[in-house]
């Protein structure tokens, strides 16, 4: 019986922490621009979680702050624009094309093109000579006391 209450108490306790935020609108098109917003917005914390999906806390100061600003008769597009300015192009999913971002994309494949290059032009290259032996290079006394030396390590 004991543990049976104490699973009741556990199960009360986790639903007591969840919260249903209430949210009233002005118009049925708020509504639908409420939550396509909060769709398109994108968390700063969770990173890849919109603000509609993230149970942080920067992401409910910023729902709250959508819905003021569309209260206040602002559009779509001045709610984005705010957004920007404040969070920076990271809260939208799709960034504006910038010197940072072409960067993003271009550097990987000037990498790969150096990497092939390089491997090409090092194919490319003449072979190192072939190692000379030694009996070209020794003159008759130093192969003679080369030989002396090895039959004495013997």
């Amino acid at each position: 019986m004991k543990k049976l209450t104490a699973c009741l108490l556990l199960l009360l306790s986790v639903s007591a922490v969840a919260t249903i935020e209430v949210v009233e609108f002005n118009s049925p098109q708020q509504e639908q621009d409420y939550r396509a917003l909060i769709q398109e917005l994108r968390c700063p914390q969770c990173q890849n979680n919109n603000i509609a999906d993230s149970n942080a806390t920067i992401a409910t100061d910023m729902r709250a702050k959508v819905l003021e600003l569309l209260k206040e008769g602002r559009t779509k597009q001045d709610v984005t624009n705010y957004m920007i300015e404040r969070y920076g192009n990271f809260v939208t999913y799709d960034p504006p094309v910038t010197a940072g971002t072409i960067i993003l994309w271009i550097a990987p494949i000037l990498m790969l093109l150096f990497g092939f290059g390089f491997l090409w032009r090092r194919k490319s290259q003449p072979k190192a000579q072939q190692a000379v032996s030694s009996a070209e290079i020794l003159t008759d006394e130093q192969k003679q006391r080369l030989n002396a030396l090895l039959k004495d390590k013997e």
